[in-house]
């Protein structure tokens, strides 16, 4: 028994057309095939890929180049030394405040990529360090200030922090 008989039993069996067949005649009828569509239910994914496609991210590789070009900026930015910096030691929390909001909008005026908050370790308040972490809780809300660290001990170690402007 050839293929061409296994294909012809098929369709005497279960009536319906079976590959090349099939095509040939929605391709003789496309409202008949479009009317086959439209009164089956669609799956959501099918719906979707039908929509929006299936992208490729491994075929781009203008994207994994600059991918790796921003790891390396990024790598380049927190080994760089600060370009301005700004001491808040001996500052009331108000007088901070001000300050750090003026010291931001002047550095994203000048276009800085880094700047250093020397706040304190705060070995001389009763209550622990009580500007580290006012300003920990000033560079979660501003948004200006993007990734934050502390830089190391020679250069200040946890009684400073350095951020990486947006």
């Amino acid at each position: 028994m050839n293929f061409e008989a296994i294909l012809n039993q098929w369709e005497t069996q279960t009536q319906q057309p079976y590959g090349k067949k099939r095509m040939r005649k929605d391709a003789k009828n496309p409202a008949a095939a479009y009317a086959v569509e439209n009164t089956q239910t669609l799956n959501p994914m099918d719906y979707w890929v039908r929509r929006y496609g299936v992208y490729d991210k491994d075929a781009d590789n203008s994207e994994n180049i600059s991918f790796f070009d921003n790891l390396a900026e990024k790598r380049r930015q927190r080994t760089m030394r600060p370009q301005a910096e700004i001491d808040l030691h001996g500052m009331t929390l108000e007088e901070a405040y001000g300050a750090l909001v003026t010291f931001f909008e002047d550095s994203v005026r000048r276009e800085y990529q880094k700047i250093l908050i020397i706040h304190g370790k705060g070995n001389h308040s009763q209550n622990g360090p009580v500007l580290a972490r006012f300003v920990q809780k000033f560079l979660e809300t501003n948004t200006h200030a993007g990734e934050t660290g502390h830089p190391k001990g020679r250069d200040g170690g946890t009684g400073s922090t350095w951020v990486i402007l947006k």
